[in-house]
């Protein structure tokens, strides 16, 4: 498994296209796609806007997923810096991608982080 993560907008899709072969068909999106099917998806982004659609199921779902799906690219964002939410809901998301985030990077190879469209290896071996 490997994880790509940074900011929103930071070029992790573009880095997964262009540096991991990945193809565009073979990217299932977080925020629309059915998540029964991404135990055979190639690559996931936006796996923080699934975690939202998934809310406190979300936990059980990404240890599964990590089982079932051992090669996949997850793209995910970073969305715990900043300010603390007001809404409840809001703030529950955000540990919960958090949560999730932590169980891909220790299910994953290499965790890769990106900064302004520059790519960063924070776990395994830099190639």
């Amino acid at each position: 498994m490997v994880m790509i993560t940074g900011g929103a907008f930071q070029g992790k899709t573009a880095y997964a296209l262009q540096d991991l072969g990945i193809k565009c068909d073979d990217i299932a999106d977080g925020k629309e796609c059915v998540p029964a099917a991404l135990g055979k998806a190639r690559c996931i982004s936006r796996y923080h806007e699934l975690v939202r659609r998934l809310g406190d199921d979300s936990i059980s779902f990404t240890e599964e997923l990590c089982r079932s799906n051992p090669d996949a690219v997850i793209i995910i964002d970073e969305i715990g810096c900043g300010i603390v939410p007001i809404e409840k809901s809001e703030r529950i998301w955000r540990e919960n991608v958090g949560r999730c985030g932590c169980i891909i990077a220790a299910n994953s190879e290499k965790v890769i982080r990106i900064v302004c469209g520059i790519p960063t290896v924070i776990k395994g071996e830099n190639e």
